[in-house]
C-alpha cells in the first residue's frame, strides 16, 4: 500500500496495523451480512408446497361431496306381502304383513303356534312370498310335514269338496265323515259364517290330527 502512495502523502496517509485490521474486518462483517440477506431472500421466494389434510387413525376422511351419498340396504324401501297362515295356529287366516318379513312374522301374526305345536320342521327364517299359504304342525298323508310350504294347487281332475258350500251329503262322501259329522260340519259353518282354512276343521266335535291329513287333500274352501 505504502507503494501506491505518492511521495508528498505518504506521511500523512501511513496507517499502523491496528486500524487496517479493524479496515479487514469490517469489509468481512459487510460481506457476510450480504451474503446472508442474499441467500435468506432467496430461501423465502421458494414455491410454499400444498398441504396435504392428515387424518388421524380411526377417524373418517372429510367428504369429497356434500350430496347424501344412497343408503346401501338390502331391505325393500316399502310394500307388503299378503299370506294365509292355516294350520295348528290361534288365529288362523289371512295377515297382511311388510315385504321383507319372515315366516315367523307371520306366525306370530296368527296370534304363536297352539301349545304342544312342534315348528321344527318349519323354516322360521325363510323371507314370505305374496299370496302364499303356510302350513304350521299339519301332518300330510304319509308322514310328511308341509310346514312352511306353499300348497300345490290340486290337480283339474279332482273333485273337491268345498267345506263353505258343500250339503251334508257331499260331507259325508268323504272318508272318515259320517252323516253326523257332516251335521256337526254343517253348525261349526252357521256359527262362524265360513271356513277360512281347511285346519279348522280341527275345531269341528270328532275330527282330530288323523282325519284331517285324510280330508286335507280332498277339499277346498
Amino acid at each position: 500500500m505504502r507503494r501506491q502512495v505518492p511521495d508528498t502523502l505518504r506521511g500523512r496517509t501511513e496507517l499502523g496495523s491496528g486500524p487496517v485490521l479493524l479496515v479487514v474486518l469490517l469489509v468481512a462483517l459487510a460481506l457476510a451480512g450480504t451474503v446472508f440477506v442474499v441467500l435468506r431472500m432467496h430461501s423465502d421466494s421458494q414455491p410454499v408446497p400444498a398441504r396435504t389434510a392428515v387424518v388421524a387413525p380411526g377417524t373418517a376422511a372429510p367428504a369429497l361431496s356434500s350430496s347424501p351419498s344412497p343408503s346401501i340396504s338390502g331391505a325393500p324401501s316399502g310394500g307388503s306381502v299378503t299370506v294365509d297362515v292355516s294350520g295348528k295356529v290361534r288365529h288362523p287366516g289371512v295377515a297382511t304383513l311388510p315385504v321383507g318379513s319372515r315366516v315367523v312374522d307371520a306366525v306370530r301374526k296368527a296370534g304363536g303356534a297352539r301349545p304342544g305345536v312342534d315348528l321344527g320342521s318349519l323354516n322360521l327364517a325363510r323371507v314370505l312370498v305374496d299370496g302364499e299359504q303356510i302350513l304350521v304342525g299339519r301332518g300330510m298323508p304319509g308322514g310328511g310335514i308341509a310346514a312352511g310350504a306353499s300348497t300345490t294347487a290340486p290337480a283339474p281332475s279332482a273333485s273337491l269338496v268345498n267345506l263353505n258350500t258343500a250339503t251334508a251329503e257331499q260331507l259325508d262322501t268323504l272318508p272318515g265323515v259320517g252323516p253326523v259329522t257332516a251335521q256337526k260340519i254343517l253348525e261349526w259353518r252357521a256359527a262362524h259364517g265360513a271356513f277360512s282354512s281347511v285346519d279348522e276343521l280341527l275345531e269341528v266335535d270328532g275330527i282330530g290330527d288323523k282325519t284331517l291329513a285324510d280330508l286335507a287333500p280332498l277339499v277346498t274352501l
